[in-house]
C-alpha cells in the first residue's frame, strides 16, 4: 500500500500546521517534529495548505506485519538462529499457539495437522507419510529457510483447506554479496550416546542413508508380485516357493545385536553469489547438509480393560528401540533480475532414512496373558524432490503486478524388509520361536503438479491511500499410489523343540527353507486392502480487494471458488475385485474472507477477521489399508465414508509495537467445525485398531498473548551486564474445544460398512477435540553482546495434556480417551562469533531437554495405563562454522 508515514505525534503537529500555518512556519522543522518520518519531501511554507492527507503508520511496526492485513506470525533467520532449532518443525514450536506432534507435525491452535497446510515458496507439497497428506516439517532443515510465515486468519489468495492456519516456508535467495560457509557439529543424548543399544547389521552403506542393494526385493519374489498371483502353493510349485523363500536376506536383516551407540554428527555447507550481465543480475544459491543422529527409547506400552469401574492393564510390555536417523538435503536456486522483472528456479531434494531395531516383551491379551516377545527390524526411506519456476513482474511504474508459479514435486516412502518375528516362553523360561512372523515390502509414491497466477492493480485513492484489486487462479493435481506386500515364513507341519530354540538366522537358513519345514506364503490383503490409488484435483479462482477507503482503516475482502475432486480406490493385489468401497468426493465451495486493520494510535493497531474454509480428509484416512505406525506401534486403518469438514473462522488481535523489535499482542479466536475428523480406537476381538470418523460438530475458541522486550543497563557496575542487551520474549495460548453430539446424530464407519451408527457410541458429548491442549506457553530469556559477538538464550516450552485418540467401547462403558502429556521442556542455546587466523568463525552450544521430560501417553481411570511411555533424555550439541 502507498503511504505517507508519520508517527502519531507527527500527525498531531502536522494537523496543527494546517490550522495555524503562521505559527508552524515560524518554527524550524526539527523543532516542529523530531520524530517525523515522511517518505516524500515536506511542502514549502507557501504550500503548507497543500500538505494533504497523512496516514498514521507506526515506525516500529515490522515490515511483514505492516504489509500483511492478516493475523499472522513471522519467523526470520534471526529467530531461527536464536533458538538453534535444526528443522522447521522445531522452530515453529516456539510460535504462539503452535505445538509439535511426533517431532514432525504442527498443530495450530489445537487443531490437528489435517487442518493446516504447508507451502514451499507458495506451492503445495506432497507427503511421504502413509498416515498424512500434509508434509512433515522435520524434512526442512533450518539452514535452507530464509523465513517462515504462519497465517492464522484466512485470505482468499491461499488454498481453501484452512483450519488452524497455513505455513509458508520461504527458502533462501541468492545474496547480493558472495559468501561461502561450512559447519560441523557433534552431539549426544543421555539415554542414547555411549549406551549399549540394539542394532542390526543391514548393509555396508547404511551410514550414508543409502542401501547397497541388500534390501532390494529379490528377483523371484519381484516377478511373483508383478504377476498378480498370490504367493502360495495354489499358484506356484514347491520348488518355486523354496527359491523365493531362500532368496530373502537372512542374518543381516533379522539378527538383533547390541553395540555401543556412537555420537551424533552433522555437516552443512552453503554458498551464493550474484553477478551482473547483459540480461540482468544472475543469482546462485546452494545449500547442502548431512546429519546422522541416534535415539534410544526404553519404556512401556500397555493396553487396558475394565475391571469393574476401573481400568487395569491386560497387556503390559517393556520395550526398547534404537533408531538411526540419516538425512541428506540439497537446495539449489537460480535467479535473474532485470529491473521490474524477476525469475526464480528453486530445486529442493531431501532424503530422510530411519533404521530401527526394537523389541518388546511382556504379557499379551491376544495370547491369553502369556508372555510374548516381538523383535522388529525396519528401514524407512522418505524422499522429497521439488522443482519450482516462478516469476514476478511489475508494469506501469509498479501499479500493475503479475506473479506466476509452476511446480512439480515428487515424494516417496520405501519400507523394504519391514520384519517382525515373535517368541514365546517355554517351561524353562527360555524364549522360543512362535509361528507368527511378518516380512513386509511397502511403497508409496505421490506426485503434485501445481501452478498459479496472480494479477494485482493498485488504484490511488489519494496521495497517501490506494486500493489494490487482485485476481488469481490456482490448480493442483495430487496423485498417490501405495502398495503393501506382506509375506510370512510359515512352518509346514510344525517345528521341533530344537528348531524353536535355535537362533533366528539358523532357523530361517536355506537348509530349513524347503517343502517340509518352512515355506514362504503371501498374506497381503488379509487385513485391509493391499493397495490403493488416490487423487486430489483442485481448481480455484479468487478475487480480492485490499483498500484503505477510510484513513487508518485497511480492509481486505475476497472470495475464493474451489472445485475439488478427491478419490481413493482400493486395489486387490491379485487382480480380483476388492470388497472395499471406493471413495469419490466432488465438492464446490465459495469461500469468503474479510479482514480489517485499524491503526488507531501510534504504533498500535487492531485486526478483525472472518472467513469460511474447509478441511478435506487425508488419503490415508480414507484408504481401508492396514498400517502399523512405528512411532506408536498401533495399527491404523482408514474409513472410506469420511466427508469434508466445513469451518467458520473468527479472529481479533490487538498489536502494540512500542519500540523497534519490541511488542505486545493479544488476540481471541473462535472456530465452528461441521463434521470434523476424529481418531477413534476400535476393538476387534482382542485386537485394537485406530480408525477415523466424522464427528457431528465441534467448536474451538481461545485467547493468545505475546510480548517481546529488550532491556539495557549501561550504568550497571558489572561490565557483564552493562555491555549486553537483555531479552525477555513470551507467549501464551489458552484454548478450549467441545465436540457436540446429540442423541439423534449418526456417524459412518468402516466397521459398520457405511451404515448409520449412533454417534454417542463412539464420542461423548462435550469432550475435547483430539489434539487440542488447553495451555501452550513459550518463554525465551537471554542476552546479546555486539561487542563480544555473543548471544545466549534460555528457552522454555510448555504444552498441557491433549487427546491422541478416543477410547474404545460404547456409551456408558466407553474407555477413557488416550491422553498425551507433553510437559515442560527447557533448552539453552549459546552462540559466539570470533576470528582465528584471519578467518571468521562461529561457535554454538545447544543443551536440550535439561529437565529430562519424558514421553507420556496414557489412559486413566482408577489406574494409569501406560499406553506409550519412555525417557527422552537430555541432549547436547556443539558446532563450529567457518565463513569465507
Amino acid at each position: 500500500m502507498k503511504t505517507v508515514s508519520l508517527t502519531l505525534t507527527g500527525l498531531l503537529l502536522a494537523t496543527s500546521a494546517l490550522i495555524a500555518p503562521g505559527t508552524a512556519v515560524a518554527q524550524s522543522q526539527p523543532a516542529l517534529n523530531p520524530d517525523l518520518q515522511i517518505q516524500t519531501a515536506l511542502p514549502e511554507p507557501d504550500d503548507i495548505s497543500q500538505l494533504g492527507e497523512v496516514v498514521v503508520l507506526g515506525r516500529n511496526i515490522p515490515e511483514p506485519n505492516r504489509e500483511s492485513s492478516e493475523v499472522a506470525a513471522f519467523l526470520t533467520q534471526e529467530d531461527l538462529e536464536r533458538t538453534g532449532d535444526s528443522s522447521a518443525a522445531g522452530a515453529l514450536a516456539r510460535v504462539t499457539g503452535l505445538t509439535i506432534v511426533e517431532g514432525r507435525f504442527i498443530y495450530v491452535r489445537g487443531l490437528g495437522e489435517r487442518y493446516s497446510s504447508a507451502l514451499l515458496n507458495g506451492s503445495p507439497l506432497p507427503s511421504p507419510e502413509p498416515l498424512q497428506r500434509v508434509v512433515p516439517l522435520d524434512l526442512f532443515p533450518a539452514s535452507i529457510l530464509e523465513s517462515v510465515t504462519v497465517q492464522k486468519s484466512y485470505s482468499a489468495n491461499f488454498p481453501g483447506e484452512f483450519g488452524g492456519g497455513v505455513i509458508d516456508l520461504r527458502t533462501v535467495d541468492a545474496p547480493r554479496d558472495p559468501f561461502f560457509s561450512v559447519s560441523a557439529s557433534i552431539g549426544g543424548n543421555t539415554e542414547t550416546t555411549n549406551e549399549d543399544s540394539l542394532i542390526y547389521y543391514g548393509s555396508r552403506t547404511d551410514f550414508t542413508g543409502f542401501d547397497d542393494g541388500t534390501r532390494d526385493v529379490p528377483g523371484a519374489i519381484a516377478l511373483a508380485f508383478a504377476s498378480g498371483q498370490q504367493i502360495s502353493r495354489a499358484n506356484f510349485s514347491v520348488d518355486e516357493l523354496q527359491i523365493m523363500g531362500q532368496s530373502l536376506v537372512n542374518a543381516p536383516l533379522r539378527l538383533l545385536q547390541r553395540e555401543t551407540t556412537p555420537v551424533n554428527f552433522a555437516f552443512d555447507a552453503a554458498g551464493g553469489l550474484s553477478s551482473d550481465s547483459s540480461i540482468g543480475t544472475l543469482g546462485l544459491i546452494a545449500v547442502a547438509g548431512y546429519s546422522n543422529n541416534w535415539s534410544t527409547r526404553r519404556g512401556f506400552q500397555e493396553e487396558g480393560q475394565f475391571s469393574g469401574d476401573v481400568m487395569v492393564p491386560v497387556t503390559s510390555k517393556a520395550f526398547e528401540s534404537n533408531q538411526n536417523d540419516l538425512q541428506l538435503n540439497l537446495l539449489g536456486g537460480l535467479s535473474l533480475t532485470n529491473g521490474d522483472h524477476e525469475l526464480k528456479w528453486t530445486n529442493l531434494y531431501v532424503r530422510s532414512t530411519t533404521k530401527e531395531a526394537r523389541t518388546s516383551a511382556g504379557p499379551d491379551l491376544s495370547a491369553g496373558g502369556a508372555i510374548l516377545r516381538d523383535d522388529y527390524t525396519e528401514w524407512f526411506v522418505r524422499q522429497l524432490f521439488s522443482s519450482q519456476l516462478a516469476g514476478e513482474h511489475f508494469f506501469m511504474d509498479g501499479a500493475l503486478e503479475f506473479d506466476w508459479r509452476a511446480a512439480w514435486a515428487h515424494t516417496s516412502r520405501d519400507a523394504p524388509y519391514e520384519s517382525r518375528f515373535q517368541y514365546g516362553l517355554n517351561g524353562d523360561g527360555d524364549y522360543i520361536h512362535n509361528p507368527s512372523n511378518l516380512i513386509s515390502f511397502s511403497e508409496l509414491d505421490e506426485d503434485v503438479v501445481s501452478g498459479g497466477a496472480d494479477v494485482s492493480y493498485a488504484l490511488p485513492l489519494s496521495d497517501a491511500r490506494e486500493a489494490v484489486f487482485s485476481l488469481g487462479v490456482a490448480y493442483m493435481d495430487s496423485s498417490r499410489e501405495a502398495a503393501r506386500y506382506d509375506l510370512q515364513l510359515a512352518a509346514v507341519s510344525g517345528l521341533t523343540d530344537e528348531q524353536r530354540l535355535s537362533r533366528i538366522d539358523f532357523l530361517y537358513s536355506d537348509y530349513n527353507i524347503n517343502p517340509t519345514t518352512i515355506e514362504l506364503r503371501q498374506v497381503s490383503g488379509t487385513n485391509g486392502a493391499g493397495a490403493y490409488d488416490a487423487n486430489l484435483e483442485v481448481a480455484a479462482v479468487y478475487a480480492q480487494v485490499d483498500a484503505e477507503i477510510i484513513p487508518l482503516v485497511r480492509t481486505t475482502l475476497g472470495v475464493r471458488f474451489e472445485d475439488g475432486r478427491q478419490s481413493v480406490t482400493p486395489r486387490d493385489l491379485f487382480g480380483g475385485s476388492t470388497t472395499f468401497p471406493a471413495t469419490e468426493l466432488e465438492e464446490q465451495y465459495f469461500l469468503p474472507a474479510f479482514t480489517a486493520t485499524w491503526n488507531f494510535a501510534e504504533d498500535q493497531q487492531v485486526r478483525f477477521g472472518a472467513s469460511q474454509t474447509i478441511g478435506r480428509p487425508q488419503f490415508r484416512e480414507l484408504a481401508p489399508q492396514s498400517y502399523i505406525d512405528p512411532e506408536s506401534d498401533r495399527e491404523f486403518t482408514g474409513n472410506p465414508f469420511l466427508v469434508d469438514t466445513e469451518i467458520v473462522n473468527l479472529d481479533a488481535r490487538y498489536e502494540w509495537y512500542f519500540a523497534p523489535q519490541q511488542y505486545l499482542t493479544a488476540g481471541v479466536f473462535y472456530k465452528d467445525l461441521d463434521k470434523p475428523v476424529e481418531s477413534v480406537v476400535v476393538l476387534t476381538g482382542d485386537q485394537r485398531q485406530q480408525s477415523f470418523l466424522n464427528a457431528p460438530k465441534a467448536t474451538v475458541y481461545g485467547a493468545e498473548v505475546e510480548a517481546k522486550k529488550y532491556f539495557e543497563f549501561p550504568d550497571a557496575g558489572s561490565s557483564f551486564i552493562a555491555n549486553k542487551r537483555w531479552l525477555i520474549q513470551a507467549n501464551y495460548t489458552w484454548s478450549t474445544s467441545e465436540v457436540q453430539v446429540d442423541a439423534d446424530d449418526v456417524v459412518f464407519t468402516q466397521g459398520g460398512g457405511g451404515a448409520p451408527e449412533q454417534a454417542a457410541f463412539f464420542i461423548a458429548d462435550g469432550s475435547r477435540m483430539q489434539g487440542q491442549s488447553d495451555h501452550v506457553a513459550n518463554l525465551q530469556m537471554g542476552w546479546e553482546d555486539d561487542t563480544a559477538r555473543s548471544q545466549a538464550t534460555l528457552i522454555v516450552n510448555y504444552v498441557s495434556e491433549r487427546i491422541t485418540a478416543r477410547g474404545a467401547g460404547a456409551a456408558g462403558s466407553r474407555e477413557p480417551d488416550y491422553i498425551q502429556d507433553p510437559g515442560v521442556f527447557l533448552d539453552f542455546v549459546y552462540r559466539k562469533d570470533f576470528e582465528y587466523a584471519g578467518r571468521d568463525l562461529g561457535f554454538a552450544l545447544e543443551l536440550r531437554n535439561l529437565l529430562g521430560t519424558d514421553y507420556d501417553e496414557f489412559q486413566e481411570l482408577g489406574n494409569k495405563i501406560r499406553i506409550n511411555n519412555y525417557e527422552l533424555g537430555s541432549g547436547a550439541t556443539v558446532s563450529l562454522t567457518a565463513r569465507f
